[in-house]
């Protein structure tokens, strides 16, 4: 269950879908353009990691800031070490990123976030690795 979601999620995205609520992770919660750039919008997502719950490598092609809401999350960046994040803690991660980590710290309790991303209009909300 931890992958089938991630990867309809990522298809979701990568096909210019809406990624819908429900059970799935991840749920767009708005997207406007943004003022003053044209062709760039700004997007808010809501990722909702079961216990154990991951996303696979990837990269966002955008500026992207983390708010955590519940729980622990555990990031990280290629050439960068891991960071254990708690609620109240906040990650940033630059246009040209790799994301190589984006999972759930605990086996036991969901972790909730946040995401804001900067990107350009019409863009995937995140792009697999290869």
């Amino acid at each position: 269950m931890k992958s089938l979601p991630a990867a309809l999620i990522l298809s979701l995205s990568l096909a210019g879908g809406t990624v819908v609520a429900g059970d799935e992770p991840v749920r767009t919660l708005l997207t406007k353009d943004l003022s003053g750039v044209p062709d760039r919008e700004i997007s808010m997502i809501l990722v909702d990691y079961p216990p154990g719950g991951s996303s696979p490598a990837h990269t966002h092609q955008a500026q992207a800031m983390v708010y955590v809401l519940e729980g622990s999350i555990v990031m990280q960046l290629k050439d960068q070490a891991p960071v254990t994040l708690t609620a109240g803690q906040t990650f940033y991660e630059g246009r040209d990123g790799v994301h190589l980590i984006s999972r759930n710290a605990s086996n036991s309790a969901r972790a909730k976030f946040v995401v804001f991303l900067a990107k350009d209009k019409g863009a995937p909300i995140l792009t697999p690795l290869k």
